[in-house]
């Protein structure tokens, strides 16, 4: 049982006042709301800090926040202005699916495929981490807004935190919402987050790392993370809010909290259809909501409502926690630029040398000496195991605002959302999915494209890489509701659309019988933009079992004046040969995990799994295993 569930009001009150200052205290009454007080004093009663600050939406709040964290608060400045660093420990270097946890009542079930502990039980294993933990510190009570502010997509959040590096990441990332949090008059519908890093070495990094933990008590829109610094485990409005979403989208009905970039696909006369799309870690989904000569809105989380019989979606961030390995000029130069430019970036394990940050895949010459999440670095240097240490870690990062981007699209901050024409699934996959393909339907884009997502892991979670793994709707990690009830959410969502927007999969990572990749890194702006043209009915396509794929010849026009590439039909049949007895074993792989893991599977989703499977068979029958683009 939390201490807020048995304080009364006077105790509360005595609990702030001894710990809060005159100013910091006018700042939280000024929000008249209870529910938060108790969280505040729960927080201070359990985690016992010197003293409390309360930031507010003005500039001079969030610049101390910024400058607070270089002083001492875990980054550190760089040679280009406005640069900062930050290193996390060796252990602590992605998010932890293993110690993240949903608190759950008795009677309340998710399915065995989604990671819980007893609600009481956790509860009192994760404030007993967290006893005591900001003693000789200060605690940061910080207000931000879950998509732009004013709107009916807007949700309130507060993190407390001690963590000055997770308290700026968070201002990079999130709009300022303590004005937006006065319009809930006293309302308990907001989010809450209490983090502490825990000890700390002489690095600054976390020590007890064993003893990490991030759980989720969904029945209060609370998060408890301890012991961890990584922005994935500790910035509480990213991929922990989004499962606090999902479950409140669930419950509410009409909406949906997804997983997904939302972008603008330029198409013929400057038309800009937004597309949405969702991939796995380290699969292309940064890299595609950022290709050149395109608009971005958001790259990561969106959510999505209905308005005047068309789907509308917003995104939740104003900035980007990215992958920064193999980001380079050639292949991402409007994300490259930015980091190049003077303005407010926070690198992540990158390697630091000469004041500057390199990391592996830039296009540049890494220095064989410097310093980076494992210490004093040099070229060739192991571990304690004799692994190579690479001079920036795999899922090193970056934390920008998007506003520090050309390519920000014009109605990114409209409280309205930008109406959504398409969406991607996406994942990597060497063998079986042809680059681009549309989904007949919306229930057979739901369910065959997203809802049967297999992708080979990366190093964005702990774990071992390259394992191929299913991952419903690139969301499988932050589903916060039984998996049937999420697919069934999804086909609802449809009901009352006009037109439900296209849905299509891509895959960037289809390789030969030696290996070799059989598309290059830009293409994916050319199946874009396909995607674009069939979205507004300018061009035909091919019936392959499992959807529409492009023609040869719209392809040609497009390779030509986006890539300056002469597009041979060799590229095109080796891209686009359906591959049959592949995709037999892959919908026959993932309906097993349907049936032996998910008890509420909707029955559609075997109804089209068996659909599907008979046109493939049909085809397999006339075609043999493999069939050529140009017999279809």
């Amino acid at each position: 049982m939390a201490v807020a569930d048995t304080l009364n009001v006077s105790e509360i009150q005595d609990i702030l006042q001894s710990k809060l200052d005159k100013a910091n205290l006018q700042k939280l009454i000024a929000l008249n709301n209870p529910r938060l007080n108790a969280f505040v004093a729960d927080a201070v009663e359990l985690t016992e800090p010197d003293n409390v600050v309360v930031f507010t939406d003005a500039e001079e709040d969030i610049a101390a926040i910024r400058q607070w964290a270089v002083n001492g608060g875990g980054e550190h400045p760089l040679a280009t202005e406005g640069h900062t660093y930050h290193f996390d420990g060796p252990n602590d270097q992605g998010r932890d699916t293993f110690s993240t946890r949903y608190l759950l009542p008795k009677g309340m079930e998710l399915g065995e495929s989604l990671n819980s502990i007893e609600r009481d039980e956790g509860l009192g294993e994760v404030r007993s981490f967290l006893k005591g933990t900001m003693k000789g510190r200060t605690m940061m009570i910080c207000f931000w807004c879950l998509c732009p502010t004013g709107s009916d997509f807007s949700i309130s959040c507060v993190q407390i935190t001690d963590s000055p590096y997770v308290a700026h990441s968070e201002s990079i990332l999130y709009r300022p919402g303590y004005e937006q949090f006065k319009r809930l008059n006293g309302g308990e519908n907001f989010f809450r987050f209490l983090h502490s890093q825990g000890e700390l070495d002489e690095n600054g990094c976390s020590i007890h790392w064993q003893k990490r933990r991030v759980y989720i008590d969904l029945t209060q829109d609370m998060v408890y993370s301890v012991n961890t610094q990584y922005a994935g485990n500790t910035v509480g409005l990213k991929k922990l809010a989004l499962r606090l979403a999902i479950q409140r989208a669930s419950h509410e009905g009409d909406w949906l909290a997804e997983h997904m970039f939302i972008m603008g696909a330029v198409g013929p006369n400057d038309r800009i259809t937004y597309f949405a799309g969702a991939f796995p870690s380290a699969c292309g989904k940064t890299s595609t909501a950022m290709l050149p000569g395109q608009t971005i809105v958001g790259d990561d989380i969106a959510y999505f409502r209905k308005r005047y019989g068309k789907a509308y979606a917003a995104n939740v961030e104003q900035g980007i926690f990215g992958i920064i390995n193999d980001v380079n000029a050639e292949n991402d130069p409007v994300i490259f630029k930015a980091l190049k430019t003077p303005g407010e970036v926070i690198f992540g394990n990158v390697l630091i040398a000469d004041g500057k940050p390199y990391w592996e895949g830039m296009g540049e010459e890494i220095p064989d000496k410097g310093v980076n999440f494992s210490g004093p670095w040099h070229k060739g240097k192991t571990d304690k195991d004799g692994n190579p240490v690479p001079p920036s870690h795999k899922n090193a990062r970056y934390t920008i605002r998007l506003s520090a981007l050309d390519n920000l699209d014009s109605q990114a901050d409209n409280p309205e959302g930008v109406p959504v024409g398409g969406i991607i699934y996406g994942g990597r996959d060497s063998d079986t999915q042809v680059p681009v393909e549309q989904a007949f339907d919306w229930a057979e884009g739901i369910i065959a494209k997203g809802a049967a997502i297999e992708s080979e892991t990366t190093a964005a979670t702990l774990g071992k890489a390259g394992v191929r793994k299913f991952n419903i709707m690139a969301n499988q990690d932050f589903v916060s509701i039984p998996l049937g009830r999420y697919i069934q959410n999804n086909l609802d969502f449809a009901v009352g659309l006009e037109q439900p927007p296209a849905i299509f999969s891509v895959n960037y990572f289809r390789q030969d019988e030696n290996g070799k990749f059989l598309n290059g890194k830009l293409d994916k702006m050319i199946w874009l933009l396909w995607a674009e043209l069939r979205v507004n009915g300018d061009v035909d396509a091919l019936k392959t079992p499992t959807g529409w794929i492009p023609k040869y010849e719209d392809l040609v026009p497009l390779f030509r004046s986006k890539l300056k590439i002469c597009y041979s039909k060799e590229a095109y049949e080796k891209q686009f040969t359906v591959r049959v007895a592949n995709l037999l074993a892959k919908y026959e792989r993932v309906e097993k995990i349907y049936r032996e893991k998910v008890s509420d599977t909707p029955q559609l989703v075997y109804e089209i799994f068996e659909a599907i499977r008979k046109r493939l068979k049909d085809a397999q029958a006339q075609h043999g295993d493999t069939i050529s683009p140009f017999a279809l």
